[in-house]
């Protein structure tokens, strides 16, 4: 009999070790797949911001562009008037002076 519960300790002292074993294997394994989880994450992450980065270098480049071209239109616009001003101002002014002198008649 008493060998009996000698073999039955046997058992439960391997069957014991066994699941240390195995519990320390499992954590192992889910430190591996969270270290694998977190590179995975800074990776995108690292990926994420370089590919916004870029948007935002391609959007404000856009947009520098277009406020260049708005910006040499606008002068463009002002020389013109400037242009109209300098060669009818006399012009101008008498059809004020006019509109005025009827206005008071």
């Amino acid at each position: 009999m008493n060998r009996h519960v000698e073999k039955i300790s046997e058992i439960e002292m391997t069957a014991e070790a066994i699941v240390a074993e195995a519990d320390d294997r499992k954590k192992e394994v889910e430190r591996e797949i969270q270290t694998k989880r977190d590179k995975f994450d800074a990776d995108l992450e690292k990926e994420t911001l370089s590919k916004l980065n870029a948007i935002k270098l391609e959007h404000s480049n856009s947009m520098n562009a277009y406020l260049a071209e708005q910006k040499e239109k606008n002068r463009d616009t002002i020389e013109k008037l400037k242009q109209e001003y300098e060669d009818h101002h006399s012009e101008y002014a008498a059809e004020i002076l006019k509109r005025i002198t009827s206005i008071q008649n």
